[in-house]
């Protein structure tokens, strides 16, 4: 009994060391979540309605003829229900570092039949966003995970229209979890303003105007 508790308790210890050390590690180069893990963002969190898909798709405001940019979409969790809520004539560009992760998300969205999805394999702050090419944004608990957020946020603003909107969630346990207030000055420090927030400060999305004209 006693080893077991030793064995549980290590697997503990190595967990949470892993955590540390990818969360500081992304300060230093990109450690984004790895595709082997996509299963844990894969899903809706049933206990935080506030980054629900669903909550953050209606809060958006997406509407048929949109373009939508989904800044490392992982597996397709926001991009395919949002390329669904624009459909006809609107697109999602599903934007991630990993070709695994967009695999993943072809795969589903393949399974979905859900055909006005583009994927492109880049980091965000990599000067791929055409400027002034998207409705909306999303960066759903990912802003974290990326060495340079304030060249993202800028990168981001650029390719909104104006008036568009970039919505940002966050997640506690998310080990890259960022405050409202931290979100709140980085945007603010590219040019967005913020105009909508729902949640809680455990979890929450927060609706960030590009303002108009910009």
């Amino acid at each position: 009994m006693i080893d077991l508790l030793y064995i549980v308790l290590g697997l503990i210890g190595l967990g949470l060391l892993f955590l540390l050390v990818w969360r500081y590690g992304t300060r230093l180069t990109r450690l984004p979540c790895p595709a082997w893990l996509s299963w844990t963002v894969e899903r809706d969190n049933p206990f935080v309605s506030a980054t629900r898909s669903e909550a953050i798709i209606r809060a958006s405001g997406l509407r048929p003829g949109m373009k939508v940019v989904d800044v490392g979409c992982g597996p397709g969790r926001v991009a395919i229900p949002a390329a669904q809520a624009v459909a006809p004539g609107g697109e999602v560009l599903a934007l991630d570092l990993q070709a695994a992760m967009l695999r993943r998300a072809a795969a589903k969205a393949a399974v979905a039949q859900v055909g006005n999805i583009r994927f492109l394999q880049a980091g965000a702050g990599d000067a791929k966003l055409a400027a002034g090419e998207f409705d909306r944004a999303f960066l759903i608990t990912v802003l974290g995970e990326i060495p340079d957020r304030q060249a993202a946020l800028a990168e981001i603003f650029r390719a909104l229209k104006p008036g568009g909107l970039l919505t940002v969630a966050e997640v506690a346990l998310d080990p890259h979890y960022q405050r409202r207030g931290t979100v709140g000055k980085l945007a603010a420090s590219v040019g967005f303003r913020e105009r909508a927030f729902s949640g809680a400060w455990y979890s929450y999305s927060l609706n960030l105007e590009k303002p108009s004209g910009i």
